[in-house]
């Protein structure tokens, strides 16, 4: 067998992986992100000085929230639920001893200072959490491409084939709603005047990423790079995905009120799922054969598009609402309780939809991998949340906010201030932000060059390893030069 063909079938007729394994690893990224944070903060206070080295910031932050992503989907996997709970009880342990060593103590009980702590303005031109969530996607996004080549991925954790849950359908669903988070329509930036305008506007600026899946598709057809078909069919991929979704929603949100957009999400995926069933849709995208014409050729790509346009469309209700104006704790405390809640009410739902009409499958994107994608994805929000909510009690009972990409307590000291806009300009979480298309595009080509030089399917556990620490090094190497020289690299 061709290599080539050996790697398809390495990534074919997979199955995926549990509900509950996919919202485990929502869980251990914002740990992660809550112990930098913790740790920022006593270095602060045991007397260091902030910031560091360029090179250090660097280092602290690749070690602390891409290692331990990159050993969760490979030589950890097995034992993801032990260092969740191990880094949480680490977590809470920090949290206890910072409360304990408070040097100006909070009168009252524990009950009293948390509700003086309810009644804390916060201050922060953005929503940190949906930040870090959009990079985190990316992040992940660009670890999963070039690891599910190695064997060391596990299988359970790559795309499926046809149905079931595995971590990179749910990575594809993600990168979606993180776009949708902060599109125009969800920072209240809708179409102002001719609609039809807007719409070109949109259309035009989509560009970029026509022009990547073009050049993708070239690169591929020429190399002969392994290409699994029914992800996304013979001549489309991911980038004319995020191209069309972005135009067509676009169009039906300057006809459609984005308080509303709940429904037409809702309305679209379901109006899909009844063409599905009461035709023969379903079995000429899963089945067939037959790759003759364009849309035979492309059945996948072209028909989840419906799907991705209905996930993208309920991001915007889910931005329109984080992006609101809210200046105290408590008023983010009840958005993260809103997040839960809602992410709980999707659980119920996707369990009816798949019991009572099929399972979750992302090579159609049907009404249940919408119903899922949304799910978790307000899931990993409500854990980045609750993780910026608990550093930020860190940051008030330690009077210690030199941490970046995180609320600050309003009315901080002007020296502080100055210090946490250094701390942002060394920062890979604002580096990957900063030029989040740019990331994705290199983490592509780093992929395609990295299985043209070496053997993926016969790499040892270690060296694959080795090899993905070193390609997400230079990843984030290459991004953060650009960030800590003030560069943003935009096509449009």
């Amino acid at each position: 067998m061709a290599e080539a063909e050996e790697k398809i079938a390495f990534l074919s007729n997979l199955n995926g992986t549990t509900l509950a394994e996919v919202s485990l690893g929502c869980i251990l990224a914002p740990l992660c992100l809550l112990s930098r944070g913790l740790f920022l903060i006593t270095f602060h206070l045991s007397k260091g000085a902030l910031p560091f080295g360029t090179a250090t910031h660097l280092l602290l932050d690749f070690s602390m929230l891409i290692v331990p992503l990159v050993f969760s989907c490979t030589v950890l996997s097995d034992i993801l639920h032990m260092v969740v709970v191990g880094l949480a009880v680490a977590d809470i342990s920090v949290l206890i001893l910072l409360y304990g060593n408070q040097k100006t103590r909070l009168h009252g009980t524990f009950q009293s200072s948390l509700e003086r702590f309810m009644h804390t303005h916060v201050e922060s031109n953005l929503v940190p959490f949906v930040t870090v969530f959009r990079v985190l996607v990316n992040v992940k996004t660009a670890i999963s491409i070039l690891a599910v080549d190695f064997n060391v991925f596990p299988r359970r954790y790559a795309k499926t084939e046809s149905y079931g849950t595995g971590v990179m359908d749910f990575g594809v669903g993600a990168y979606v709603m993180a776009n949708a988070l902060v599109c125009p329509e969800a920072r209240g930036k809708e179409a102002q005047g001719s609609k039809f305008h807007y719409v070109m506007k949109q259309l035009l600026s989509v560009w970029p990423l026509v022009l990547l899946g073009v050049l993708r598709l070239m690169s591929l057809k020429t190399s002969g790079y392994h290409e699994h078909v029914t992800e996304y069919g013979v001549h489309w991929n991911f980038f004319f995905t995020l191209a069309v979704v972005r135009v067509v929603a676009s169009a039906l949100l300057s006809i459609f009120p984005v308080s509303r957009s709940w429904l037409l999400a809702l309305l679209l995926s379901g109006v899909y799922q009844v063409i599905l069933e009461t035709t023969d849709l379903k079995n000429f995208i899963i089945h067939s054969n037959e790759r003759h014409s364009f849309l035979q050729a492309n059945r996948e790509g072209i028909f989840s598009v419906i799907g991705y346009v209905a996930i993208y469309i309920a991001g915007v209700q889910v931005g329109d609402y984080l992006m609101r104006n809210r200046t105290l704790v408590k008023d983010w405390i009840r958005v993260v309780r809103n997040l839960l809640l809602g992410s709980f009410a999707l659980w119920v739902l996707l369990f009816i939809c798949q019991v009572y009409i099929e399972p979750v499958s992302r090579r159609m994107a049907n009404l249940s991998f919408c119903i899922w994608t949304v799910a978790q994805s307000m899931f990993f929000l409500f854990c980045l949340s609750l993780a910026d909510i608990v550093l930020l009690f860190a940051k008030v009972v330690s009077n210690s906010s030199l941490v970046s990409t995180s609320w600050n307590p309003a009315g901080g000291l002007q020296t502080e201030g100055r210090i946490r806009k250094k701390l942002d300009e060394v920062c890979l979480i604002q580096s990957v932000s900063r030029n989040q298309l740019l990331f994705f595009l290199l983490a592509n080509l780093m992929t395609g060059l990295t299985n043209t030089v070496i053997d993926t399917l016969k790499s040892s556990n270690f060296f694959a390893v080795c090899i993905l620490l070193l390609y997400m090094l230079m990843n984030s190497l290459g991004i953060f030069i650009l960030h800590i020289n003030n560069i943003t690299v935009k096509f449009w």
